[in-house]
């Protein structure tokens, strides 16, 4: 229950015993219990005044006897709400409607029933849903003014965390872990002694306590794109896509071709109906908050320890929209140091293959486009549009802007700037396992070493993805059946063909998922026409794949598949895998078998969903070494905002992008590098496995996987570790 309505009860609750023992002559209640309960409504309502919130939760929670509903009551209660809504709810009729026609008054939303089948099944199941009126829809995709959004960003510090329902806003109930109802998880944290949790707490509250405010010149340049019609830098089109006529003809074949035009374009409608939602979403945050002079965002953690933002539409781990839209509420001067990253971090949105030069190289590109960055800056929408071509289009225009006013300052050096300049890691998932197998040759290719300019691990396995399919493209097809595969892919290996399914390795990506990403890859390019021949040499090619990254990454994959083991060992015992983050900070997986619970409900039959005892063994196994690595990045970022805010640094973080003003760049820098140096210095696998072995002690866990020798220390000296 809320804050506010739990004093609200407590103050009539108390006020009530006061009349009650003035007005009856007899009372069960003594004097002694009658002054107790006005001493604590005396007490509350000055706390009140004095804005003292903890102290009041403590007392009002204390004397609150109300029982949370349970799962069948809210959903009765829900479902009762609902049925409520569809009777009392209605479209007013059009304002140019004539006054001799009947009203044309219907239902803003149904409750009806749909039965779905899925491909390849003759039976399917039916579904309860609400259908709002067409009308309803096009009005929510054309304004979200009239939406209710409870977790907005605060226009005050949030509350200190102290526990795990005690932090971030001042009265809606906030809760430091996004558990999604795993039972086990959530009494794992309640239980956890709050000096075990409070890097968590400060780290959270760092998060928190970082100021925003919104770009006004780049949301006015959002407003006219929307206004317009949406279509550029990457804002969705407000028009759906026109529906195909029926052809005029009995031709089966013509008509099977319309019927699919017709699904595809109510599709790829719906799609744009979702997104355009999310930017009316998005932009009312903007248009509400635009005034104020700055707002700060409250922060959890997920059940991996990772850091997001407690409201969930415009914040910084948002869309390049969100982001260029974002911008630090406080300024700081670019000293000589911020001029050079500002330039540098230009040149990182820009992308397109400019992010992966040297720092030299990504400078010489934003000298040798002043004209354009000044164009976009003075003429964002009637000039030469030269920030369109961007990777990141609104986060560039924003640095264009920045820069423009900057340079023709009388004192460039002296110029406020409160653009946050990113500093990211270069596949980071592959930087923690080299560091945890202390693995030379992963960690060159993922900038661990410091290198001329930065090693792009991408190219790095498309180049040994090609060595193998032109020595497998000599072979005699006869004897190697996938040496014509290896002769019609040979011109096709690049590091986008490869890219994601490297990126997902970390994950712990199947055979089938790589097959399935490079099919992907392969179909866009319309070079390999025949179903067959494409399944087949996209079979091959995640094959290959695969064994590349065995090449490159042979200690993360020894890790992976020990921290795998561990899993299945413990998992067939039918518990969950649960660790402890460097930090202190208790996970638990929460992948469990549902169970169905049935509820009758005034509107239907509710089918709800049920936590059991049973483990499910192959998902805990799966996503154990995701999830540990997710841990260990997520403890990294945390231990990096708590040493720059002791620095003086204003500081944000994105899982493995960290962000700060462009004059502070270089002592994040050097702070970014010493945690994860101190990170990986503790023996973390050690501690994990002894964590096992007392946990289960009748189970046999494998021995550890051997370890490298590469020096963490290099990371000190490596430019491109983060960049």
């Amino acid at each position: 229950m809320p804050l506010s309505r739990r004093i609200h009860k407590f103050l009539e609750k108390t006020k009530k015993k006061k009349v009650d023992k003035k007005n009856e002559d007899e009372d069960d209640e003594s004097d002694a219990a009658i002054k107790v309960q006005e001493r604590l409504r005396k007490k509350v309502t000055n706390l009140i005044k004095k804005q003292k919130l903890p102290a009041v939760r403590q007392i009002v929670e204390g004397q609150d006897d109300t029982k949370p509903w349970n799962q069948d009551a809210k959903a009765k209660v829900g479902s009762h709400l609902i049925e409520l809504l569809t009777q009392s709810a209605y479209i007013q009729p059009p304002a140019d409607q004539l006054a001799d026609c009947p009203p044309d008054i219907r239902p803003a939303f149904r409750h009806s029933f749909k039965t779905v089948v899925k491909e390849n099944k003759k039976t399917g199941r039916r579904y309860g849903v609400i259908e709002c009126d067409p009308l309803v829809r096009k009005g929510l995709e054309r304004t979200a003014k009239h939406m209710v959004m409870p977790y907005m960003p605060m226009l005050v510090p949030p509350v200190k965390w102290t526990g795990y329902d005690r932090g971030a806003y001042l009265f809606l109930p906030s809760y430091i872990m996004r558990t999604h109802g795993a039972k086990q998880q959530r009494e794992a944290v309640r239980r956890t002694p709050g000096k075990q949790l409070e890097k968590v707490f400060e780290a959270l509250d760092t998060l928190g306590y970082t100021k925003w405010r919104v770009n006004k010149r780049i949301l006015s340049v959002v407003d006219r794109i929307w206004t317009s019609g949406g279509r550029l830098a990457d804002l969705v089109d407000r028009n759906d896509v026109p529906l195909p006529e029926k052809p005029d003809s009995e031709d089966e074949a013509l008509l099977r071709k319309w019927k699919w035009k017709v699904k595809s374009v109510k599709k790829e409608n719906r799609e744009r109906h979702s997104q355009r939602c999310d930017v009316e979403l998005k932009l009312a945050v903007a248009r509400k908050m635009k005034d104020e002079e700055g707002f700060y965002y409250p922060h959890n953690v997920d059940f991996r320890g990772r850091a997001y933002p407690m409201h969930p539409y415009l914040n910084h781990l948002g869309s390049d929209l969100c982001r260029g839209i974002l911008e630090f509420a406080e300024g700081h001067p670019l000293g000589r140091s911020g001029l050079h990253w500002l330039k540098i971090h230009l040149a990182n949105l820009y992308a397109g293959g400019v992010d992966k030069l040297s720092h030299e190289g990504r400078l010489a590109f934003t000298e040798n486009h002043l004209d354009d960055i000044f164009d976009s800056a003075d003429k964002p929408l009637e000039g030469r549009r030269w920030w369109l071509k961007a990777e990141d289009p609104f986060q560039c225009l924003a640095v264009c802007i920045n820069l423009t006013e900057a340079l023709r300052s009388s004192s460039p050096e002296t110029f406020l700037s409160h653009i946050p300049v990113h500093q990211d890691g270069s596949c980071n998932g592959l930087q923690h396992y080299a560091a945890l197998g202390r693995d030379k040759l992963g960690a060159a290719a993922v900038n661990l070493v410091a290198g001329e300019k930065p090693a792009d691990v991408y190219s790095g396995i498309a180049a040994r993805v090609l060595d193998i399919m032109r020595r497998d493209a000599q072979k005699d097809p006869a004897v190697f059946r996938d040496a014509l595969h290896a002769k019609a892919l040979v011109n096709q290996v690049d590091r986008k063909l490869v890219k994601q399914t490297v990126m997902t390795s970390v994950y712990g990506v199947t055979y089938i998922g790589a097959r399935d990403q490079i099919k992907r890859r392969l179909k866009e390019r319309d070079v390999i026409t025949d179903d067959k021949e494409l399944f087949g040499a996209s079979c091959y090619a995640a094959k290959t794949t695969l064994i590349a990254l065995g090449e490159m990454f042979q200690a993360a994959r020894a890790i992976m598949n020990w921290l795998g083991e561990c899993a299945k060992i413990i998992a067939s015992e039918n518990q969950p895998v649960s660790w402890t983050t460097p930090l202190g900070l208790p996970v638990v997986q929460p992948y469990r078998v549902f169970g169905r619970h049935l509820v009758k409900t005034s509107l239907q039959v509710l089918t709800l969903q049920r936590e059991t005892e049973k483990i499910m063994v192959k998902r805990q196994r799966t996503a154990f070494p995701p999830n540990f690595v997710h841990s260990l990045d997520g403890s990294h970022m945390m231990m990096t905002a708590v040493a720059c805010k002791k620095a003086g640094l204003t500081f944000a973080g994105v899982h493995d992008s960290y962000w700060t003003h462009a004059s502070d760049v270089d002592k994040m820098n050097r702070i970014l590098r010493e945690k994860f140096v101190e990170l990986y210095e503790t023996p973390i696998l050690e501690n994990l496995l002894e964590s096992f072995q007392q946990s289960f002690p009748t189970l046999s866990f494998p021995p550890l996987p051997e370890r490298g020798d590469f020096d963490l220390r290099d990371v000190l000296e490596s430019p491109y570790f983060f960049n």
